[in-house]
């Protein structure tokens, strides 16, 4: 073949190449970096960590080295790639935070809850967990395939044989090309007990694991808040959510005062950014209840949150927290791992520990045939000492008079090559203490083994049940007794977090809200006497527009002769010490003509109407605005006006519309539409003029208006009868003593 590179091009279309390669890469990434085992839990990187610090000996008795002596080892025999992903992993897995059972014990600063990284590696030691330890036990018993490293100048085991259920207690998450995995942490001792359970019930139901295994357990303890069944379903499909949630305990200070006290945050939350995101809220006004954070943490969490006043709600203030802040997170779950052939697969709780299962009942198999392997080795050598000792004398004058003992030994006694070059390397010191009883004895006992493991790789069921009683033993390490094994995510079944209303946001105080004919607006606090003259005081040339009585927790319903409706908040009006501000500057007033009206959006009707003679009944609460713009909800002819917005009680039944030809007419509410939108129906007919004024009342009690003057007394009228008529009549002229400004009020 020619050197010529250009003769090893190959003409093949462009796309079928590139996917060729990007598949190549997918799988690369898939099995050999982001996915976990099914069998141990561990993506490469860590196997290889984990088997670098076992190579250096760093065991839980042992003392610390560096980490930089740990990556460089891992980077330069197992893992060529960069040396702050690999220390990245590492950090991980000594986080007591991160891990629910760390796997590396770290010396030095390793970072923390707040989100803080951790020093340098050439600053920090570490060593070896005992629950490491317990996931690389039976390395050296055959029990795992070996592959040789990346240059084949080493080995590195294909996965680690312990019986610690290392997928599920410790979690994983990982993003790989098409696909990810996201595992929450687990409860050792529950796993185990749901094993123990599926290795005599191999074909129980999904729902009857979640006897043992209640849910997730997260180092940082929380409380998981989902219903049952949705955890149940999570685990039975291999996919789902957890909503998990903050400890929050309320605190009762001296004085009738309390607060709030967080002392566990859900799982992945730096409690850093979680204080900044809290008090954002605060700042920013998106929570008014909440007045004050401190975080008071030591090795323990403590963050102290104030309410506004001891009149807040602590059910909403929470509630609030929950929706707005990093208080209640979901956990996902994917059970996305590489199985026994390193193929991707989502699978149920009830499959990955059927895996895992088949996984250690192998484990079993291959060391209990690796120890066969050895006591054979060691009888067969046994019984050559046994030949040596009883021809002792024999033997020693074979070595001194034979140039080449060996075959002469193997010819006279009939024993293996093995067993001649075992008895030709034993120092003189050793023929010396050979005694038959001690050879037999130890030969019997070698053989009594043999058999009971030979046993034991012949028969399922002594397999199910040597594991059942290994996996006993280690619950009582990990068992809920224990500091480590304790659980620390409650479970307690709670709604979600309720939409808080803005009345529960603000905290509620009576006010007085006045508005100028000029359009100046202020609130003064408590509910002022409206009638006393000194009270309300405005610049000169202005004077009273509207004024009422509300509350903080109110909004209000403010609108123009163009018949565009605007929101106010009650709580965010200027303060009643001065004249107020214009109210244009909270909602867009421009081009709209004056204020036709000012009052509550409270949950009434409203009878608009036009001064064209038309209108319609509306609710208050769909004529609530979101934006500075408003809501355009009387549609007007050209040259017509809003004129009429007035509350309908709920004892009102008639209404009566009086013209600027003071002309009066009088029907049923009933008869008016109710719209959303709109221009309405003619109220009255006029041949000249237009609308000067409408009401609702109680035809039972009359119509009754104000005779004038500074008495305040009311006159009435009792019988309506004679204005009585059909929408949109003309009219007759009102009751004697009616106002002649044409107004009811």
């Amino acid at each position: 073949m020619s050197d010529d590179p250009f003769d090893q091009i190959v003409d093949a279309p462009f796309d079928d190449a590139l996917s060729e390669r990007y598949l190549v890469y997918a799988l690369s990434t898939i099995t050999a970096r982001s996915l976990p085992d099914l069998r141990d839990g561990l993506k490469p990187v860590h196997r290889r960590l984990l088997w670098a610090m076992r190579l250096l000996r760093l065991d839980p008795s042992a003392g610390y080295k560096k980490c930089a002596r740990v990556v460089g080892d891992v980077i330069g025999k197992y893992h060529p790639h960069g040396d702050q992903s690999v220390y990245d992993a590492m950090v991980r897995l000594a986080q007591t935070f991160a891990l629910r059972y760390p796997l590396v014990d770290g010396q030095g600063n390793f970072g923390n809850i707040d989100g803080d990284n951790a020093a340098a590696y050439r600053y920090t030691e570490a060593r070896l967990t005992p629950v490491a330890i317990e996931l690389m036990a039976g390395l050296d018993d055959g029990t795992v395939d070996f592959r040789p490293t990346y240059n084949g100048e080493d080995e590195e085991p294909e996965v680690m044989p312990g019986l610690f259920p290392n997928l599920l207690a410790n979690g994983a998450s990982g993003i790989a090309v098409g696909m990810a995995t996201s595992i929450p942490p687990h409860n050792a001792a529950e796993v185990i007990d749901a094993a123990i359970h599926l290795i005599d019930n191999p074909r129980a139901e999904d729902a009857a694991l979640m006897d043992f295994v209640a849910g997730p357990d997260f180092p940082t303890g929380g409380v998981l808040v989902d219903a049952p069944d949705m955890i149940a379903h999570a685990y039975a499909t291999g996919r789902g959510a957890f909503r998990v949630r903050a400890v929050i305990e309320k605190v009762i200070e001296k004085g009738g005062g309390w607060h709030l006290v967080v002392s566990e945050i859900p799982y992945q939350v730096a409690k850093g950014k979680l204080i900044e995101q809290i008090a954002t809220l605060i700042a920013e006004k998106k929570l008014p209840i909440l007045a004050d954070i401190r975080d008071e943490s030591d090795e323990a969490v403590r963050i102290v949150l104030e309410p506004r006043s001891r009149t807040v709600d602590p059910q909403v203030l929470m509630d609030g927290l929950y929706r707005l802040s990093d208080l209640e997170v979901r956990i996902p779950l994917n059970l996305n791992v590489l199985d026994a052939t390193r193929t991707p697969r989502v699978m149920s709780l009830k499959q990955v520990l059927l895996g895992w299962i088949e996984h250690q009942i192998e484990v079993l198999v291959r060391r209990a045939t690796h120890r066969i392997a050895k006591i054979t080795d060691r009888m067969e050598l046994l019984d050559g000492y046994l030949v040596a000792f009883l021809n002792l004398d024999r033997v020693i004058a074979i070595i001194r008079t034979e140039d080449e003992p060996k075959p002469v030994m193997i010819a006279e006694f009939g024993l293996t090559d093995r067993q001649a070059e075992a008895i030709l390397n034993m120092r003189l010191r050793s023929l010396r203490r050979l005694e038959e009883m001690q050879i037999r004895g130890e030969r019997d006992a070698l053989e009594k083994e043999r058999g009971e493991l030979e046993k034991l790789v012949e028969s399922p069921a002594r397999q199910r049940t040597r594991l059942k009683k290994d996996l006993a033993a280690l619950r009582e390490r990990y068992g809920p007794d224990t500091p480590l094994g304790r659980r620390r995510t409650r479970i307690e079944e709670a709604a979600p977090a309720r939409e808080i209303p803005l009345e529960a946001m603000i905290e509620r105080e009576p006010i007085t809200v006045i508005l100028s004919q000029r359009g100046w607006i202020r609130a003064m606090r408590g509910h002022v006497d409206l009638a006393a003259a000194d009270t309300l005081k405005f610049k000169e040339g202005d004077g009273p527009a509207f004024a009422f009585h509300a509350q903080t927790t109110d909004k209000l319903l403010l609108a123009t002769e163009s018949g565009r409706f605007h929101t106010l908040g009650a709580d965010k009006l200027p303060g009643g010490r001065g004249f107020g501000e214009p109210a244009g500057l909270m909602v867009d007033l421009d081009g709209q003509g004056g204020i036709v009206a000012l009052l509550p959006a409270q949950n009434v009707k409203l009878l608009l109407a036009a001064s064209d003679g038309r209108g319609f009944v509306t609710s208050a609460a769909g004529a609530v605005a979101e934006t500075r713009k408003g809501k355009q909800v009387v549609n007007l002819k050209p040259g017509a006006k809003l004129k009429v917005v007035r509350p309908i009680d709920a004892a009102d039944d008639y209404v009566a519309v009086v013209g600027e030809n003071r002309k009066l007419v009088v029907y049923p509410v009933a008869e008016l539409p109710e719209m959303g939108r709109g221009q309405g129906v003619t109220l009255q007919r006029y041949r000249d003029g237009g609308l000067s004024d409408a009401t609702t009342f109680p035809i039972a009690e009359g119509l009754s208006w104000p005779m004038g003057g500074e008495s305040g007394r009311m006159r009435a009228e009792p019988d309506m009868s004679a204005w009585r008529t059909a929408r949109g009549a003309a009219g007759r002229m009102p009751p004697v003593g009616f106002p002649r400004d044409n107004r009811f009020n």
